[in-house]
C-alpha cells in the first residue's frame, strides 16, 4: 500500500489522524503567512519557532499513526 493511500485511508477512518494531519496542514499555512512578511518582530519570530516545534510535533505523530496503521494491515 502506497504512502498517500495509508495517508487517505486514516482520514477517512481515524478521527485522531484525521484531527492532526488538519492541524499539521493549518500551522504549514500559518508558517506560509509568516514567510510573506519582509520583516518580523521578535514576538512573531517567537511564533514562528513555537509553530515549527509544533508542526514537528505532529509530523511525527502522523508517521506514528501510519506505521501503526501499516502495522496492524500487514497482521491482517
Amino acid at each position: 500500500m502506497k504512502e498517500e493511500d495509508v495517508v487517505e485511508a486514516l482520514k477517512r477512518e481515524n478521527e485522531e489522524f484525521r484531527r492532526i494531519y488538519q492541524e499539521h496542514r493549518d500551522l504549514d499555512s500559518q508558517l506560509s503567512e509568516y514567510n510573506k512578511k519582509s520583516r518580523l518582530t521578535a514576538e512573531e519570530e517567537v511564533e514562528i519557532n513555537r509553530i515549527k516545534k509544533e508542526k514537528l510535533y505532529k509530523k511525527d505523530k502522523i508517521a506514528e499513526l501510519i506505521r501503526e496503521y501499516k502495522k496492524h494491515q500487514s497482521m491482517n
